[in-house]
């Protein structure tokens, strides 16, 4: 009754901030948060509790309730352990449900809780065969999302492993997303030690840590079809400081090598391009390394298809010929032409006009006598402004032929 008082008093404030928080995101968060705020209102039965709830010693044979695996996670019996979840749900889903698609966050949501109901009932098991107490196996109550939050922080540290939550320093140095799972583990054990949560939190906890970190290290598919992220970011020893780490990878190194004996899990396979432009792998912080290749193979498409558009614009066009000294200085004349005759056309393009000395002796010319202007001699004072004329090889006299430039396309010889 007290729960309930407190519940209706922090109505509106709890409805504005769910409000708040789950607005955004996606149906898959939003239709999880409306089944935990339900089961938080079935929690109040004792019947219900029992019924939702996964029990040890019932989900064993011969009773075998399994449909308990599935409904446990809704069953929340605290409302400060509902509002965790609703804010995690909603944190964590704007963040990694628009990088996995909302097939990948349901298969991940359900994998996560059937598996810690599982492991969590095999851990009590083994107790009670270790202690033959039967309240071990019919008096612990399994419920609550406390395994798939513990999930969700393993796949933010996949997701933004060097994201900066506390600035201060500690003892280990800053507080990244990278400690959050250990730290979460830790906080959860300490608080069992002191009597102020119950053991079976720090079970589930511990639980969700490994089943999460399990399928998104070897077992996750993605796009492009591979399996798994074997980034040494990743590794089982990142999860402890960093002056464990060494024994630790030891530790994990032989495990990993018996799974692989006894083919619970194989060997990564290692995939090179040797037709990549060069052997640097880019990695950008707070994503996934595979969504960092997808990228960097975009980008070099986007910079050929746009040095491809720039050859294709200005490759083909010759430069033209400008009346400033320096820009004919810079033109290249065409191979066909001989130096002189360019040289010639360049000195007389400012009069439009050319004088050409022809031999007294008839000589082939190379275009037909239509195409050109045949004018008559012009005056001593005009030709005297024109270009010195080379000397004739005959002893006849010589004509003077004016050539307009713009009627002629052909260079005069």
């Amino acid at each position: 009754m007290a729960s309930a008082g407190v519940v209706f008093r922090h109505l509106p404030l709890i409805k504005q901030s769910l409000i708040a928080i789950i607005g955004n995101t996606g149906l898959f968060v939003k239709f999880v948060c409306v089944l935990l705020i339900i089961g938080y209102g079935l929690s109040f039965s004792e019947a219900a509790v029992e019924v939702l709830s996964v029990t040890p010693g019932y989900l064993l044979p011969p009773t075998f309730w399994l449909w308990t695996a599935f409904t446990h996670c809704f069953l929340e019996v605290r409302l400060w352990q509902v509002c965790v979840d609703l804010v995690t749900l909603g944190l964590c889903g704007k963040l990694i449900e628009p990088l996995w698609g909302s097939f990948e966050m349901v298969l991940f949501f359900l994998l996560v809780n059937v598996c810690v109901a599982f492991i969590s009932a095999l851990f009590y098991l083994i107790i009670y065969m270790c202690t033959f107490n039967p309240e071990v196996l019919f008096s612990v109550q399994i419920n609550g999302m406390a395994g798939y939050i513990a999930g969700l922080s393993v796949a933010v540290k996949q997701i933004m492993p060097d994201h900066v939550l506390l600035h201060t320093r500690t003892p280990l140095g800053k507080v990244s997303n990278r400690h959050v799972p250990l730290c979460l583990f830790l906080t959860a054990l300490l608080l069992y030690l002191c009597h102020l949560l119950e053991g079976l939190y720090t079970t589930m906890i511990g639980c969700g840590i490994a089943v999460s970190w399990v399928y998104l290290r070897f077992y996750q598919v993605h796009s492009n079809g591979t399996r798994g992220d074997m980034a040494e970011t990743f590794a089982f020893s990142c999860f402890f400081p960093t002056v464990l780490q060494p024994p630790i990878q030891v530790v994990g190194d032989a495990v990993y090598s018996c799974l692989v004996r006894i083919r619970l899990c194989r060997r990564p396979v290692r995939r090179y391009d040797v037709g990549a432009p060069s052997s640097i792998s880019i990695s950008l912080p707070g994503m996934d390394p595979h969504d960092a290749e997808r990228r960097r193979q975009k980008a070099l498409r986007l910079l050929s298809a746009r040095l491809n558009q720039d050859k294709s614009e200005g490759g083909g066009a010759w430069p033209t010929l400008d009346d400033s000294p320096g820009s004919r200085a810079q033109s290249p004349s065409p191979s066909s032409n001989p130096p002189s005759t360019h040289s010639s056309t360049l000195m007389s393009k400012s009069s439009k006009s050319v004088t050409i000395a022809a031999p007294s002796d008839a000589t082939e010319l190379p275009h037909p006598p239509s195409q050109a202007s045949m004018v008559p001699p012009l005056p001593t004072s005009s030709s005297s402004s024109s270009p010195a004329s080379p000397p004739s090889s005959s002893s006849g006299p010589a004509t003077a032929t004016l050539v307009d430039i713009e009627q002629e396309t052909s260079p005069a010889t």
